[in-house]
Order: C-alpha cells, then sequence, then structure tokens
C-alpha cells in the first residue's frame, strides 16, 4: 500500500504541477505563450506519462473523483479510498506550494493573483454561472470516467488506456477552461485553491461536489449499460 500510496502521491504532483504550472507560467508569456491548447495538452500529457510511468503500481488514479468512479463500478475497494484521496490531495498541495515559491521568485511579482484556480461567476474566465459550471463539470467527469472504464476494461487491448485517457482529458480542457479553468479533479482545485487570491476557497464546494457526482454516475451508468466483462 506504501508504494501505491506514492505513486498516486507523484502522479498527482506532477499532475497539478505540470498542467496548472502550463497555466501560470507559460500561457500568458509575451508574444509565445502556449494559450489554451498548450494549457489544455499539459493537463493531457502529465496525466499520460504519469499513467504509464507509476499506473502499474496503483493504477494511476490521481484524482479523488476518478477514485469514486472506480468504487461505485467495482474496480475499487472501498477501503482504500480514504489512503489514496490524502495522498493526491498531499501530492496536489505540495504541488501548489512548490509551484508558489517557482512564482514567486519572478523580478517583477506582486501577487499570484488567480494561480490557475477553478471558478464561476467573476471567477470563471468566460464569466459563466454558477449553474454553468455545475453542468460541464458534471458531465465532462462523467465521459472522462466512461472513458477510464472503457479503455481499461478486458475487451481492449492493454498497455494503450493511458493514451486514450490522457487525450480525454486534453479534450475536456479544450472544451471548459473558458467555463471554469476545467477542474474535473477535486485534488487540482484544492491544490491551487490554497494559494489563490479571489474566491477561490469559498467555489470549492462546486468542484469537489461536481466532479464526484459525475464520476459516480458513470460508474453507475458504466455498469448498468456498457459492462459485460
Amino acid at each position: 500500500m506504501s508504494r501505491r500510496l506514492f505513486a498516486e502521491f507523484f502522479g498527482t504532483f506532477w499532475l497539478v504541477f505540470g498542467g496548472c504550472g502550463a497555466a501560470v507560467i507559460a500561457a500568458a508569456f509575451p508574444e509565445l505563450g502556449i494559450g489554451f491548447v498548450g494549457v489544455a495538452l499539459a493537463f493531457g500529457l502529465t496525466v499520460l506519462t504519469m499513467a504509464y510511468a507509476v499506473g502499474g503500481i496503483s493504477g494511476g488514479h490521481f484524482n479523488p473523483a476518478v477514485s469514486v468512479g472506480l468504487l461505485v463500478a467495482g474496480r475499487f475497494e472501498a477501503r482504500e479510498l480514504v489512503p489514496y484521496v490524502v495522498a493526491q490531495l498531499i501530492g496536489a498541495v505540495a504541488a501548489g506550494a512548490v509551484l508558489y515559491l517557482v512564482v514567486s521568485g519572478r523580478a517583477d511579482f506582486t501577487s499570484v493573483g488567480g494561480f490557475a484556480s477553478n471558478g464561476y461567476g467573476a471567477a470563471s474566465p468566460g464569466g459563466y454561472s454558477m449553474t454553468s459550471a455545475l453542468v460541464i463539470e458534471v458531465l465532462l467527469t462523467f465521459f472522462f470516467l466512461l472513458i477510464i472504464l472503457g479503455s481499461t476494461s478486458n475487451r481492449v487491448p492493454a498497455g494503450f488506456a493511458p493514451i486514450a485517457i490522457g487525450l480525454a482529458l486534453t479534450l475536456i480542457h479544450l472544451i471548459s477552461i473558458p467555463v471554469t479553468n476545467t477542474s474535473v479533479n477535486p485534488a487540482r482545485s484544492t491544490g491551487v485553491a490554497l494559494f489563490a487570491e479571489g474566491p477561490a476557497l469559498a467555489q470549492l464546494w462546486l468542484f469537489w461536489v461536481a466532479p464526484i457526482v459525475g464520476a459516480a454516475l458513470a460508474g453507475i451508468v458504466y455498469n448498468a449499460l456498457l459492462n459485460d466483462d
């Protein structure tokens, strides 16, 4: 179990540091900024690379919602849920702290601002409402879990699941960065909200509730309609 928890810690750290780091450091860099497409790719690549690196140890969840979805689908033990979520949260917060340390070392640093945090209303990149944020986070997490469950089933060739999952997370970010800055991962949201300015902490509840609801629904629907393993 200790090896599995360290794998979840490192995987979640890499996801938050790589994805949010791309958003905070590189997305708006003068003239050469990577923009929304670059940030979306960064998140997808973090999951793809760590799924291959440590997924064989822990299953490569790196996300409390994924752990819940796999639990509901019968792919994960209930007694392991809390240790996994704790390891994921520690990894996410550690990544947020290191990213803050890096960003605060810039010569003209004054504040971190939103710090790639998730939000709605005034905290949404596109000014989208709380209802819009709830709908898109539930829906996208639902499909993310369907892709995870399907690509890791016994019906598909082994070894390709990380590619499908990484590309799915990239697509999810391409759709929803303007709406919520894209969460689908409560650990990712928490890791930067603790250091962000603005309403990130006050709005964090939505980025726990919506992904977990979407993931749990996916586990139910997959077993009821799609699973023939």
